[in-house]
């Protein structure tokens, strides 16, 4: 039985576009089917909010794969897309978060599943409730459409 991953591609440097297929390719052919992908949505930046806008999809993957594993290629993805990790929200190329790896609850020193800050972000939960509204979260125990509903975060999260 597949593992199910949820993950959330973004980007906000050069040709946002074609960087979120070249990322939605690589996923396909490292990491394993991908069973659903949300529109592409342009969002207001988060955290450091002097920047470009983001365009942002979510992505329901099956795989193999350990989450620990997937988190290994995602950040390899990353790396060959130009990806620097120099400051915290800072610009990128390419961002690769995993969201959900199956109901599980992973808490290491680089992996923290679900993601922690998932529900208090609209640029994640837009395109999660599109393509998974009734997906409970394992630790918050409501649907992705009911955090949506409550999410306090008024930015702008707009379907291309």
């Amino acid at each position: 039985m597949p593992n199910k991953v949820y993950l959330l591609t973004g980007s906000n440097v050069g040709d946002s576009s074609a960087l979120l297929k070249e990322a939605k390719l690589a996923i396909q052919k490292q990491v394993g089917e991908i069973e659903a992908a949300s529109q592409l949505y342009k969002t207001a930046p988060w955290g450091n909010t002097n920047q470009q806008d983001f365009l942002n999809q979510v992505l329901a993957v099956n795989t193999i794969l350990s989450a620990t594993d997937v988190l290994k290629i995602i950040l390899n993805i990353e790396l060959q897309m130009g990806r620097t990790r120099e400051k915290k929200w800072a610009p990128r190329t390419i961002d690769i978060d995993i969201l959900f790896f199956n109901n599980e609850f992973i808490q290491e020193e680089n992996l923290i599943v679900p993601h922690p800050l998932l529900h208090q972000r609209r640029f994640t939960l837009v395109p999660l409730a599109e393509i998974a509204p009734n997906y409970s979260h394992p630790l918050l125990h409501q649907s992705i459409f009911n955090l949506l509903q409550h999410c306090n975060d008024d930015s702008v999260v707009e379907k291309l």
